[in-house]
């Protein structure tokens, strides 16, 4: 006879389960998700002048557009993050306003917020005949000044030239064009571009300078002078060594005059030695006033400095770990290659010789080769740059680039000799490479980083060296990809970007193939370097 369950005792039967159930929900889940930081690998819009620059450190992208682009409306072409982020929107999808940080969320168990900054300039210019200095343009405050010599009559002036936003697309009413324009009281012009009206103002000032030095950039061996007067008269400069009385006419081939703004190179100085500058007219330029010279501004020349171990004399070999480095034991690092990364398979691509220019003493050989056992591994590119190697990332190398430096060089020198070889490794972006002659680099640049640059080249979060970005003053590189049968002396002049900023480090990097970050090359490919300094003298 078959009882029938009570409901009483069914409600016995699920006690149990309800326990568990109870406390299992109190259990908390101690295993930790994986901290692994979600990165954006590209970013790319309409109308962008040039490629996007990604920090996947400071976790933001900058977009260089050009002008004619509304920056409130951007469309994105191109994006692209590391496997399975999830983004809070679509950035494929409509447009987007940089005029303002744009926030970016990238989640995978954490949220990784980016900012995506826009960066445009628009140029804009404003020159009337006859004006002192150069105009002031204002695009915050929606201002332009310009300073015109004292006793000019303002009612009846000529307009050189005007644009006051981006081209093409820009209105203005009034409606300026080159030619008369009286501004005795300050002009108001309606600039509009992309549907969007600013209010500008247009001022004079009345100065009853002739001539004024305006500002002077003293480096090592050379000065750079700024001065300013009537554009339809000729400006120059005047230098001596503070205590002389004597004051030496700058050559005028080295002046360089836009309207009525002018500056000059000054070379063949001493380093660390006071000097006195000023600006100047001809004086057959001025009226009986006689006022032809600008004031006086002392500078002091900086220091000179040299590579330490640029001639690549110091060397130790760490027998534990089989690895040779371009600094002697206990002594300073100021040299790094990738030897780190490829002695964990038995090899070294950069290695001291005695093979040298002279026949005497060290140099740094360098060469680009496959890495691996069993076929399995990648190639490798020998490089020696001013660093050190940090860690390694899996099959990759992370690097931190730079030294700290303050002066400013403006030639890199010294002897080299390179043998190409075919590419027969490329990646994916570089395959139309292969079967060509590989190249050498050899670049110095000097930045303002707050702090060693870090380089990544795994492609998942990859960080290189880029020579357009911001924060790099003054660049120089030599690139080549024959066979040479001897060493050859070689210069790398350095262009400066402006000559006020000074650097916080230097970068020197000698590699034997150009595009070894990106682990293409050709195996065979060697690089002699020694004898490397600085020049810092401006050439007759």
């Amino acid at each position: 006879m078959i009882m029938k369950e009570s409901k009483l005792f069914k409600y016995f039967r699920l006690i149990p389960v309800l326990v568990f159930i109870l406390l299992t929900g109190c259990i908390e889940n101690d295993i930790p998700y994986p901290k692994i930081p979600q990165i954006i690998t590209s970013l790319a819009a309409e109308g962008e002048i040039r490629p996007s620059v990604i920090d996947s450190l400071a976790f933001d992208v900058t977009v260089y557009l050009d002008e004619i682009v509304d920056i409130e409306n951007v469309i994105f072409t191109e994006f692209t993050t590391t496997p399975d982020a999830r983004t809070d929107f679509d950035m494929l999808e409509g447009t987007h306003n940089l005029s303002n940080p744009m926030i970016v969320a990238l989640t995978r168990y954490q949220t990784y917020y980016w900012v995506v900054y826009g960066k445009q300039d628009i140029e804009r210019y404003f020159t009337i005949e006859g004006q002192v200095g150069e105009t002031v343009v204002d695009p915050i405050g929606h201002r332009v000044i310009v300073n015109m010599p004292e006793g000019t009559d303002l009612s009846n002036l000529h307009l050189e030239s005007v644009k006051l936003g981006p081209r093409e697309i820009t209105t203005m009413t009034p409606d300026l064009k080159p030619g008369i324009i009286d501004l005795t009281h300050p002009l108001r012009v309606e600039v509009t571009a992309h549907g969007r009206t600013e209010i500008w103002t247009i001022y004079v000032v009345l100065t009853d300078l002739v001539v004024s030095t305006t500002s002077v950039d003293a480096w090592s061996e050379v000065v750079w002078a700024y001065g300013n007067c009537p554009s339809d008269l000729t400006g120059g400069f005047e230098y001596r060594e503070s205590g002389s009385t004597e004051w030496i006419a700058v050559d005028q081939k080295r002046v360089t005059q836009t309207q009525g703004s002018f500056s000059a190179s000054i070379p063949h100085l001493k380093p660390l030695t006071e000097y006195e500058v000023r600006a100047i007219v001809g004086e057959d330029e001025v009226d009986e006033s006689g006022k032809d010279k600008g004031n006086v501004i002392k500078v002091t020349t900086q220091g000179t400095t040299d590579i330490p171990n640029g001639d690549f004399e110091n060397w130790w070999y760490d027998e534990s770990r089989k690895i040779w480095f371009p600094y002697a034991e206990g002594g300073e690092q100021y040299w790094d290659t990738g030897n780190t990364g490829t002695a964990s398979l038995g090899q070294n691509n950069v290695v001291p010789t005695d093979y040298t220019p002279t026949g005497q003493g060290r140099a740094a050989m360098l060469d680009t080769r496959f890495v691996g056992l069993f076929g399995i591994g990648k190639l490798a590119a020998g490089s020696v740059y001013t660093g050190k190697f940090a860690k390694v990332d899996g099959t990759n190398g992370i690097l931190d680039f730079g030294r700290p430096f303050n002066l400013r060089p403006t030639v890199l020198k010294g002897y080299y000799q390179y043998q190409t070889a075919n590419i027969d490794y490329a990646a994916a972006e570089f395959e139309d490479l292969k079967g060509k002659p590989d190249t050498c680099h050899i670049y110095v640049a000097l930045a303002d980083w707050t702090a060693p640059f870090e380089i990544r080249t795994n492609p998942k979060n990859r960080q290189l060296f880029d020579k357009n970005s911001e924060s790099i003053i003054a660049y120089g590189e030599l690139l080549y990809s024959g066979t040479m049968n001897a060493y050859q002396e070689f210069e790398i002049k350095l262009e400066y970007r402006d000559t006020s900023r000074v650097p916080t480090y230097l970068q020197i990097t000698c590699a034997t193939s150009k595009y070894g970050d990106y682990f293409t090359g050709g195996t065979g490919a060697t690089l002699y370097i020694d004898q490397l300094s600085f020049g810092w003298d401006l050439p007759e």
